[in-house]
């Protein structure tokens, strides 16, 4: 059991922002873990926590089979806090009624507080927050009270302050609800008197002797993309096992514009890391030949990424560990539809490996989000230049690939991508940004070179700011910006006759198209 001493425990009922509420509290530096929303009473007595938390989720309180806790841990008298599903679940099991919302609220709305909330007591009278739901509450348990409302809904915050447990009907996890923070402070140090004695530079510490303790003798083959993830998993495992470490790179023919040599450069030259590289480009490629639907994209990967695994590992092996740069998002996007939350992506290395592989798996960054890792990364002395880069999934560019993957539609990606970055760079602009990269798909469009007509692919530009990839909101670039990037665009790659700019955030979008 990892130690939750003096903090706090959220059960997650599926909620893709479950992990993100551990993050918030974590920022509080207050320890904190996500367990399952069946978790047993023993265990809550056990961890010494001082609060609870109920997460959101995708089900309706009401409908058969809905993800309940276990009916003594209400009994426990620890404080509890509901937010979204979580909020609605709290509202039934202490006798109030929840139904289907006449209308219901996705994204943006305004908060009005009423005086007197020992939870709300930092937040305006008005405020911005994200709601998420298409049920509300309809009837409040008694001893409860409202201490706040929202556009379409009457019991947006309820409390019981005798009992202490309060519901929240929208995100206070999400950075776009205003006094989120502010809210979550209040339940963590007031209500439940936690104290800060969590930091990230201990959860380093103990992971690389976790690592080490798990490991033992045995040795340990660390798959390294180049990007931030697996490069601090690099570093944190060779701290812990040493030469017992084996790091393979493989070039799947998906990276961007002159990836392979930089990240070589960077793991051994730099990092002193010892690398083998793999050219497996022709493979993967042939694999993806035909296909075009994302999911089958992204477990062909996958499934590709173990057969090398276990190629290299019986020339070179045996290896008893296959480690990973998995990272929190990537394991609640990859949820299985099995459990109460729901899968939006199979992520290469989560949902993507194949049963069966010969390894045990180690991931030691499963619990933390990106600007986590890279904060990971520069306390480990990776370059700032390598700290700062852009996200890149595992499938590489075969998911900014919308449709089949083509070495047409390949090139014409990698060398927009390129030019997109190069932009934003000069512009100081591109460490500014979460992402920032080109999409290609099918569609074509007639366009003029010269006097000639001619059929060109449309590249879809994408920028988007983030603080941990769970959502993300599209940036208003200056248009002199988007119309250097278009230009060189269609000057440079004669396959493209149109270059477009994406609007949506995320949600309803997800980041990668694919």
């Amino acid at each position: 059991m990892k130690s939750t001493r003096g903090g706090i425990l959220v059960l997650d009922f599926g909620g893709q922002y479950a992990h993100l509420i551990v993050r918030r509290v974590r920022e509080l530096e207050v320890p904190c873990q996500l367990v399952p929303f069946s978790v047993p009473t023993s265990y809550v007595r056990e961890s010494e926590a001082r609060g609870l938390i109920f997460s959101g989720g995708p089900s309706s309180v009401y409908v058969k089979g809905a993800p309940k806790p276990s009916p003594d841990v209400l009994s426990l008298g620890l404080p509890i806090l509901g937010i979204c599903y979580g909020h609605q679940l709290i509202a039934h099991l202490f006798g109030g009624v929840v139904k289907p919302a006449t209308k219901s609220e996705y994204g943006e709305s305004t908060l009005k507080v009423r005086a007197g909330s020992s939870l709300l007591q930092r937040v305006p009278a008005r405020s911005r927050i994200w709601a998420s739901h298409g049920d509300q509450v309809t009837k409040m348990p008694k001893g409860f009270q409202v201490t706040a409302t929202s556009d379409n809904s009457l019991f947006a915050a309820i409390e019981d302050r005798r009992r202490r447990v309060f519901g929240l009907q929208f995100h206070p996890e999400v950075t776009q609800t205003e006094y989120g923070t502010d809210i979550l402070a209040a339940f963590v140090y007031d209500v439940c008197g936690c104290r800060k004695t969590w930091r990230l530079e201990d959860f380093v510490g103990s992971e690389i002797e976790a690592v080490r303790k798990a490991v033992g003798p045995e040795r340990v083959l660390c798959a390294v993309s180049g990007g931030v993830d697996s490069s601090t998993l690099a570093l944190m495992v060779s701290k812990a096992v040493g030469e017992n470490l084996a790091c393979l790179f493989v070039d799947h023919g998906l990276l961007r514009k002159g990836e392979s040599e930089e990240v070589l450069h960077t793991l051994r030259d730099l990092l002193g890391l010892k690398v083998v590289r793999i050219e497996a480009s022709k493979r993967f490629l042939a694999a993806l030949k035909g296909v075009t639907g994302p999911e089958e994209k992204r477990l062909i990967v996958g499934a590709e990424f173990a057969r090398v695994f276990e190629d290299f590992n019986r020339e070179e092996g045996p290896f008893q560990w296959l480690a990973q740069g998995t990272l929190y998002p990537d394991v609640i996007e990859s949820a299985s539809t099995a459990g109460p939350a729901s899968r939006i992506k199979a992520h290469h290395n989560v949902a993507g490996l194949p049963k069966g592989i010969p390894f045990k798996l180690l991931e030691p960054l499963r619990e933390l989000y990106k600007d986590e890792v890279r904060k990971v990364a520069a306390q480990l002395g990776m370059p700032r230049e390598f700290v700062v880069r852009h996200p890149f999934p595992g499938p590489g560019l075969a998911v900014r690939i919308v449709g089949e993957v083509t070495p047409q539609k390949l090139g014409v990606c990698r060398e927009a991508s390129a030019i997109f970055e190069d932009e934003l760079r000069s512009a100081g602009l591109y460490e500014k940004l979460w992402q920032a990269f080109a999409i290609v798909g099918d569609d074509k469009v007639v366009g003029v070179a010269g006097d000639l007509r001619r059929e060109g692919y449309v590249v879809t530009l994408k920028a988007v700011t983030s603080e941990d990839g769970m959502t993300a909101d599209w940036v208003r670039l200056p248009f002199d910006l988007l119309d250097a990037v278009s230009r060189k665009v269609t000057n440079r790659l004669p396959e493209v006759s149109l270059v477009t700019y994406a609007v949506t955030n995320k949600p309803p979008s997800t980041i990668e198209p694919q």
